[in-house]
């Protein structure tokens, strides 16, 4: 970062459909000093009065940041739609140079205008920032009476969700379409998303989701049904991997390795448990990592780091809160970690074959921790009755350096 300068140069600007007539008296102040507005085509549209230089922001948006600070030390206004700082463009740039060089003055945001028209309270509605974001980031808010309000990018944005929601069994659901909220364009209708037949949506465009159908909701709870990952069978059981995600005790804004992570399926409720967590998983396999990569976007989790390549040789530089050993388990790999992870990280390993087995219980007397035999019997068909057919046991032990 750049040596910072000693006064706010940059005021960030929140603007909404409503241009100039929308500005609050901070913002217009502003923009009465700028040497400089930066903003895309269609916010400067909306500031027709403007008498100095204007540069309109490129696409794709990360090629402007560097042609914005290039006018550090000048009274430069950033426009931005609505609130700045919600699903906005403010942190793209405030986190790239000092508190003291920059000044905000939000506008209402979309959710808040959106909210607003539909009278849904914010405080129990999800609101997702779809404009460059896959779709599927609505599934853990997908069920039966749910709200959310999401900002999408254009109308074929919005027939992309609707075919979304169809696909997931939620095709009675009714979506609120609202375009170019509070300016003279505004515009707001109503369909279901099986039978969208829109085709002349205007951007701005956020949509209100009214959640109906038969489609499945993911629980809220650890230890998903096996069936909402895709697996070639290396995967982490679903009692098991309730029983390693408490181990593990996940907690908001945490980092965890998922080492011979195969499906992917603990990093993927790690990510589940709180938004704000983050997972990194670690598997040899390329054609699992890819398996890995696709189930977390499918659960609404794409932000799963995958790394692909033969543990300790392959470990993330980040320290984590929490690591699980799935796969790849070694005297090499616990001695690597040792040497490496920060008192107070959480280590949870799960072992099948008698090999592995040892090694955790030579581990587990030398650095203490929780030894744990786990035994489960599935009911089969015997005969013309029913009996126990064990799996397996898994022996699991969790410790914290």
């Amino acid at each position: 970062m750049a040596e910072a300068v000693s006064r706010p140069w940059l005021t960030i600007v929140g603007i909404g459909e409503d241009g100039a007539a929308g500005l609050s008296a901070a913002s217009r102040a502003a923009l009465d000093r700028a040497e400089l507005v930066m903003g895309s085509a269609r916010h400067l549209s909306l500031l027709s009065a403007l008498s100095c230089p204007t540069i309109i922001w490129p696409v794709p948006f990360a090629d402007g940041i560097a042609r914005l600070l290039a006018h550090r030390g000048q009274r430069v206004v950033m426009l931005a739609s609505g609130d700045p700082f919600w699903f906005g463009a403010g942190t793209s740039v405030t986190r790239l140079i000092d508190p003291a060089e920059w000044v905000a003055h939000p506008a209402l945001s979309t959710f808040a205008l959106a909210a607003a028209r539909l009278g849904w309270p914010v405080e129990e509605t999800a609101c997702l920032g779809l404009h460059a974001a896959p779709l599927e980031r609505l599934r853990p808010h997908l069920g039966r009476g749910r709200r959310m309000l999401a900002l999408l990018r254009d109308g074929d944005a919005v027939a992309a969700l609707a075919n979304y929601l169809t696909g997931q069994g939620f095709g009675p659901s009714v979506l609120h379409v609202m375009e170019a909220l509070g300016g003279p364009r505004e515009r707001v209708r109503r369909v279901s998303a099986d039978a969208m037949g829109l085709t002349d949506i205007a951007h701005p465009v956020a949509v209100g989701i009214d959640c109906a159908g038969p489609g499945p909701s993911l629980p809220s709870t650890s230890g998903l049904a096996d069936d909402w990952f895709a697996t070639d069978g290396q995967i982490t059981k679903r009692p098991v991997r309730a029983l390693t995600l408490s181990a593990l005790a996940p907690r908001a804004g945490e980092l965890l390795w998922d080492i011979g992570a195969g499906s992917g399926s603990i990093g993927i409720e790690w990510l589940l448990a709180h938004p704000a967590n983050r997972a990194i998983a670690i598997e040899a396999d390329p054609g699992r990592a890819a398996r890995a990569r696709a189930n977390a976007v499918a659960l609404g989790v794409d932000r799963l780091d995958i790394f692909t390549g033969v543990v300790p040789d392959v470990l993330p530089q980040t320290a984590p809160d929490a690591v699980f050993i799935g796969g790849g388990l070694s005297d090499a790999l616990l001695e690597t970690l040792r040497e490496r992870l920060p008192a107070g990280t959480r280590l949870v390993a799960n072992a099948v074959t008698l090999e592995s087995e040892a090694v955790l219980a030579l581990w587990h007397g030398q650095m203490g921790g929780s030894l744990l035999r786990i035994e489960l019997a599935d009911s089969a068909p015997l005969g013309n009755r029913h009996g126990w057919r064990a799996r397996y046991p898994v022996v699991q032990w969790s410790v914290t350096l």
